[in-house]
């Protein structure tokens, strides 16, 4: 299996906020290209692969979403030198002291979040975390300088650079969700080798963070058949132990809930089972918080599935995710694909359905 590892590390190292995805989508674009039969670009700017199957016309086709946006600041005021911020997407403004960014103003700026000396604050606010409101981005230059180079409305990303961990594990911002898209890019190095009949629509979608809207958008445009999403969710660590999180190393997710078709996970189920690949069931009780909520209603709704990476710091400049984690997605994906059979469609049912027509 080819090292993913170098390409994550490339992904995990440039900007790309929701909404403002050019630098990390021609990174993708780059490297899809020798590996799909197309690369286009959708309305919203999601990055669309097609890599088409060898059945005759009209073929089926999947699609396989991962969002490459992050999460990431704005400027919002800059006042005697200091760079004032909001925030894109979610973000707690707890972590965010003493992390190195990049402001891109008319150049890219390496700055700081700072926070002001406690006694300056108000007297509500000096217990406990700072709001946003109070942090800055210090960019070590002059006030006039400062006012040259940057400007409202400029973008703020994180600069923590990929760190290897002990265990085969990675460090590093933007892994949710660009961990996925590394193991979507296996799947498509893994096709090469092998033979399907149905089209497979690889995926990058736009703007996950703020609005599912990139998902949506291309959902709705590529009208695939069926549809697999590929995120991060919440790898057990401190103080989250619960049902609610799941052990790095050990597997993807498959979720199972309303946002998500139980036919799918069935077969997704079955085939891991075969490929003695380990994978935990997830409970999606409602909303998925990811783009499988926007793709599955999407035109007349498409079955859609959820497999998911466990990380740690989730939101953070420190995310953590088990390279092997990457991999494994990306082999069950590919497998699925090359499984799946002209007549599929044809026999995707509900559970319940299926149980009547046992009974």
């Amino acid at each position: 299996m080819t090292d993913i590892v170098p390409f994550l590390k490339s992904l995990i190292s440039v900007s790309g906020l929701s909404a403002y995805e050019g630098p990390v989508a021609r990174l993708i674009e780059e490297t899809w290209k020798p590996l799909a039969d197309e690369v286009s670009v959708g309305r919203l700017g999601s990055l669309h692969g097609l890599k088409k199957g060898r059945a005759k016309n009209p073929r089926s086709s999947i699609m396989i979403a991962t969002h490459m946006d992050a999460i990431g600041l704005i400027v919002t005021q800059v006042a005697d030198g200091f760079i004032h911020l909001e925030a894109i997407g979610g973000i707690d403004p707890r972590i965010l002291p003493g992390t190195p960014v990049i402001v891109h103003g008319k150049q890219d700026l390496p700055g700081v979040v700072v926070m002001p000396p406690m006694k300056t604050l108000p007297e509500d606010e000096r217990d406990g975390a700072i709001g946003l409101p109070h942090l800055l981005a210090d960019v070590g230059l002059l006030p006039s300088k400062v006012a040259g180079l940057v400007r409202v409305g400029d973008l703020v990303s994180f600069d923590t650079q990929p760190l290897d961990l002990a265990g085969e594990t990675l460090s590093g911002h933007s892994l949710d969700n660009r961990a996925s898209v590394a193991a979507l890019t296996v799947c498509l190095q893994e096709l090469r080798g092998k033979s399907h009949d149905w089209d497979v629509w690889t995926v990058a979608t736009s703007q996950e963070e703020v609005t599912l809207g990139g998902a949506a958008t291309s959902a709705f445009d590529l009208h695939p058949d069926l549809a697999v999403v590929v995120d991060v969710t919440f790898g057990k660590g401190p103080g989250a132990n619960g049902w609610e999180t799941f052990p790095l190393g050990k597997g993807p997710t498959l979720g199972w809930g309303a946002n998500l078709h139980p036919f799918l996970y069935k077969k997704f189920n079955e085939l891991a089972d075969r490929l003695e690949i380990p994978v935990t069931l997830e409970l999606v009780p409602l909303h998925s918080g990811t783009d499988a909520y926007s793709v599955q209603v999407a035109r007349e709704g498409i079955p859609t599935m959820l497999l998911e990476i466990p990380m740690r710091y989730m939101h953070t400049p420190v995310e953590i995710i088990a390279i092997k984690d990457v991999q494994r997605v990306g082999r069950l994906l590919s497998e699925f694909i090359s499984g799946l059979k002209s007549d599929f469609i044809s026999t995707i049912v509900w559970e319940e359905e299926e149980k009547s027509k046992t009974q």
